[in-house]
């Protein structure tokens, strides 16, 4: 699947159970994509989990944390409407043991990742918002 919104290529994966209460609509899974950063809803997701640094190698390679990861980033277009379930994946990638604040600064300096929003910006509201 190719991103909506700029045309680059999307990572598909199914979202756990414990994270698709935070997200709007029914689809089983979510589709971000590796340019702009947006999330995709996906009704048929792949069953394996891919490899999300496909999209950057500021995401971690354990799946319990890429997810959670991909998501927040995913929602950070809008701090105010998704605070709730910003914070709550914000915690969900500590314990899965990636620091999602560190994480969020190195996507902003990957030269392959151009977000649709401004994740410098977005990283210190972040702060101020725990």
């Amino acid at each position: 699947m190719d991103c909506p919104s700029c045309g680059a290529s999307t990572v598909a994966f199914t979202v756990p159970a414990a994270y698709r209460g935070l997200l709007r609509g029914d689809d089983p899974g979510m589709a971000l994509c590796t340019r702009c950063l947006r999330l995709h809803p996906v009704p048929d997701p792949p069953d394996e989990t891919p490899d999300f640094t496909d999209v950057s190698d500021a995401f971690p390679g354990n799946a319990d944390a890429a997810i959670p990861l991909a998501l927040l980033v995913g929602l950070l277009d809008s701090l105010a409407t998704h605070r709730t379930e910003i914070t709550e994946l914000l915690e969900a990638t500590e314990r899965a043991g990636t620091d999602p604040f560190l994480a969020v600064d190195r996507l902003a300096d990957d030269p392959g990742v151009d977000a649709a929003v401004d994740l410098r910006r977005r990283r210190h509201q972040l702060e101020q918002l725990l």
